[in-house]
């Protein structure tokens, strides 16, 4: 079922979602990759503040490529999501509302998503051109340094993603 979703997401709506639901997202967006996780992590260790509130925000694994003329971004295709497993809980646990990737999740994420009404999509591998004509705003917030793995706030219009791990565990990866 095509299912429409307004980001920052309401984590009843996140209860409502199913494996295998076809979404269109809509809002504001975050993109965050190994390096800016790894920051995050040591900012919560220190007791400082993250750059982005996770209250029902979603983070995108991606790293763009550089942006044509007259676009926003470049190629936005997901990145393996296991590379930010040891940093999602905690994320989670502060009331991240998804996450949108490519590929399996492990136990601790999975149950810190049950624990928390968190959602996993996996949005298409090898379709970043794509992907990226959903997005028509991007703005560097954080970790300029970091280049393609800078924290990005994303403007997006019917993003388009599946539902992989639902809100309860159910996970798509396993049932197909």
């Amino acid at each position: 079922m095509d299912i429409e979703i307004q980001a920052p997401v309401d984590k009843n709506k996140m209860k409502e979602l199913k494996a295998g639901d076809m979404v269109y997202i809509t809002g504001t967006i975050y993109t965050a990759r190994d390096a800016a996780h790894k920051r995050m992590s040591e900012a919560l260790a220190k007791g400082e503040p993250l750059p982005i509130d996770m209250e029902g925000n979603l983070i995108y694994y991606m790293g763009p490529s550089p942006a044509r003329e007259g676009r926003p971004i470049g190629s936005a295709g997901p990145t393996t999501a296991s590379r930010m497993d040891k940093y999602a809980p905690a994320l989670l646990d502060l009331g991240l509302g998804g996450m949108i990737g490519k590929g399996k999740r492990s136990k601790e994420v999975i149950d810190a998503m049950i624990r928390n009404d968190a959602v996993y999509f996996a949005a298409i591998g090898g379709a970043g051109a794509l992907l990226s004509k959903a997005i028509v705003e991007s703005e560097v917030i954080a970790y300029d340094d970091l280049g393609t793995e800078a924290i990005r706030k994303l403007k997006v219009e019917r993003f388009p993603a599946i539902v992989v791990i639902d809100s309860k565990g159910n996970n798509l990866y396993e049932k197909n």
